[in-house]
């Protein structure tokens, strides 16, 4: 990938304000909840951050106690917080959500109030030109198309700029029903797939939102054809109850015509499972920028969404001392210590 630039991935995206319930409390019946920032953008680049790159985030904040206590999270996971906007009107807001651990059969439950929030006051005459020359690689996702007309076309010309700079374009679908419909989602993204190398989509948005049909490995050679994608990853999720999951994936290099695998990571006991996908993201793009080596992403994608789901909040913590360890204990056989000493 492309060498020599300030910043070896930038991401554009909502931050929010998460408000969670006490594990096994309730929203509705519990009287007090614990206050962290996250977002699918800012969850990326923090864990490629963490692996030990440099990236940075673009987002729109209030300028207020909230701004200032998102901005000290992204400062505390590396990631620079240079092309921060903030927003000095009298109606600037944060974005909200409200979380509720889940524990079997009780699924977890998520309640959003990010209506009006500052980030979709954004306009694509807010970022700075000079931004489109200084990183390696640009991620966005569904989201940022979701949100609002404003954040979709900041987006997309986010999308073409950075590409026409060189840089290489990363996307998930990350679709949210409460966003969008399947349609909207299918017309708006099929408008940037053309510029995008990396593309991240689950197998059930692709039959659902998208129409594919066959084996997912069928799916993924199609996306690349038919858009020209480089490089396509798949995560799969078995869900055996809300604190036991299987996890793994499957990545596809359209160049060299193939599929990476490896055995999935069986009876991961989860304690918040919130941010585990965009945590795959990071690992996959920190193989590919370090290593440019789908192998190496496919081990740290699914080494680093793994771990992700042992550990509170939306925001990774795991460096790559951690994540390489957990990459050598997935691959022996032999004895292994029951402690880190």
């Amino acid at each position: 990938m492309n060498e020599n630039k300030e910043f070896d991935a930038l991401a554009f995206g909502e931050i929010l304000l998460r408000l969670s319930a006490p594990v096994n409390d309730r929203i509705f019946s519990g009287n007090v909840f614990e206050k962290r920032a996250g977002g699918a953008e800012l969850n990326v680049v923090s864990g490629i951050s963490l692996l030990g790159l440099r990236t940075g985030i673009i987002s729109k904040l209030p300028k207020n106690e909230l701004g200032t206590y998102v901005k000290n999270n992204i400062r505390f996971c590396g990631v620079s917080d240079d092309w921060l906007l903030y927003d000095e009107s009298p109606e600037a807001r944060l974005g909200i959500y409200f979380y509720e651990h889940g524990v079997y059969p009780r699924k977890p439950t998520v309640v959003y109030d990010r209506k009006n929030a500052s980030i979709n006051t954004i306009n694509p005459d807010d970022i700075p030109e000079e931004i489109y020359h200084t990183t390696r690689l640009f991620h966005t996702s569904g989201i940022s198309l979701a949100l609002s007309e404003k954040t979709r076309t900041t987006a997309t010309e986010m999308i073409k700029k950075f590409k026409a700079a060189g840089a290489t374009i990363s996307f998930d679908v990350n679709f949210r029903a409460n966003l969008w419909t399947e349609a909207e989602a299918k017309m708006y993204i099929e408008n940037i797939l053309p510029y995008v190398d990396i593309l991240f989509v689950s197998e059930e948005t692709s039959r659902r939102t998208f129409g594919k049909t066959g084996e997912l490995t069928d799916i993924l050679k199609e996306f690349a054809k038919e858009y020209d994608i480089k490089i396509l990853a798949s995560t799969e999720r078995k869900i055996i109850s809300p604190k036991k999951h299987t996890f793994g994936s499957t990545i596809y290099n359209a160049e060299e015509d193939k599929i990476y695998k490896e055995e999935p990571y069986e009876n991961i006991e989860v304690v918040d499972r919130i941010g585990s996908g965009d945590a795959y993201v990071s690992g996959v793009l920190y193989g590919l920028l370090a290593y440019n080596d789908c192998q190496k992403a496919l081990e740290y994608g699914n080494a680093c969404s793994s771990v992700k789901n042992t550990i509170l909040g939306d925001l990774p913590s795991s460096d790559k001392k951690e994540i390489d360890r957990i990459i050598e204990a997935h691959h022996s056989k032999g004895i292994q210590s029951e402690m880190n000493r």
